[in-house]
């Protein structure tokens, strides 16, 4: 699959990636816990949420492996983690927060997939509970069939 691009406005600094028919429940005091927080990744049976640098303007891009990608260079990025999601539709949705609108739709064969979200430029956000066109925060999203559905950070963020 060809790399898709997203740009798109949400709140709360935060956006979902999420099965068609996703339960989950992004509302959870168990979703945005502190190892989420920390993590920049919350995790449901067939949602995840990204935080975000910024609040407004996101930009990114999402690529469906077939493995995933090797000796990755992560000095290239500011944070790097990764974590599972069960897309049992075969269509994956990327959405806003808070009201969920569909900003992009991906076809997967469906089943449980490894997710990888690299995150840079995010100093660039001076504020991030206002949004401003200087924002340059990016995220790509990576992700393959895998059952491995654990957290794991590849690599932290700590703001300077």
């Amino acid at each position: 699959m060809k790399t898709q691009l997203f740009k798109f406005y949400t709140q709360y600094n935060q956006f979902y990636v999420a099965d068609k028919t996703a339960t989950g429940n992004t509302g959870s005091l168990n979703f945005w816990d502190e190892k989420a927080f920390n993590a920049r990744l919350a995790l449901e049976h067939d949602i995840i949420g990204i935080s975000t640098q910024s609040y407004g303007n996101i930009k990114g891009e999402i690529e469906v492996l077939e493995k995933p990608s090797v000796n990755v260079d992560l000095q290239k990025y500011d944070h790097v983690v990764e974590g599972g999601i069960q897309i049992p539709s075969g269509e994956l949705q990327i959405l806003n927060s808070p009201d969920n609108n569909v900003e992009l739709t991906v076809n997967v064969n469906p089943g449980n997939y490894r997710v990888r979200v690299y995150s840079s430029n995010l100093d660039s956000v001076e504020e991030d509970d206002e949004p401003h066109d200087t924002d340059a925060d990016y995220y790509r999203i990576e992700l393959w069939k895998s059952d491995n559905n654990e957290r794991k950070v590849l690599k932290q963020y700590n703001r300077n």
